[in-house]
């Protein structure tokens, strides 16, 4: 009998290693426990992972958060839900990414500099880094990759002014 079975708790999840690239270069990595991977779509947790407090205006995201993270291994995007330290959902926070990959412990994936942000309460839905997507030169190095990534923020914009994400998580 293992120690957890005769505490009563269950094993702990797996833990992978999310690593967010652009331009070939890490962006950011941290570690999170791996809740499901169906051989599609992969679903995380993680605490806040940045330094701090990070204030968008129109959103914090600070120590105590925890994030839900969704990726796919067939869609251009992620999606982030994110609730405070006491549980109490913010929103959900959306890259528009290449497909995820998972290389060993490490889900990869392929920032393309457009975001969507719904608010909790669905009253705020806002498309966010559209001129550093722009800048970025995506449309000329790589247009069906930029068309790609223009139809899966139009997907998630329309998915958010309707409701929410909900469908895609179930």
């Amino acid at each position: 009998m293992s120690a957890n079975s005769a505490e009563g708790t269950a094993p702990s999840a797996p833990i992978v290693n999310v690593v967010l690239v652009k331009g070939g270069r890490t962006k950011i990595s941290y570690p999170a426990e791996l809740l499901h991977d169906n051989g599609t779509r992969l679903a995380v947790r993680a605490p806040w992972a940045g330094a701090g407090v990070r204030d968008f205006g129109f959103v914090r995201f600070e120590p105590g958060d925890v994030f839900t993270e969704y990726y796919w291994r067939d869609r251009w995007y992620s999606v982030k839900e994110i609730r405070d330290a006491a549980g109490t959902l913010k929103g959900w926070y959306c890259d528009i990414a290449r497909p995820a990959r998972l290389v060993g412990t490490d889900l990869v994936v392929e920032d393309l500099d457009l975001d969507l942000w719904r608010s909790a309460d669905g009253t705020d839905v806002r498309r966010l880094d559209e001129d550093e997507f722009e800048e970025s030169g995506l449309a000329r190095s790589d247009p069906p990759a930029a068309s790609a990534a223009v139809a899966a923020l139009d997907k998630l914009e329309s998915l958010a002014r309707e409701g929410g994400f909900e469908k895609l998580l179930v």
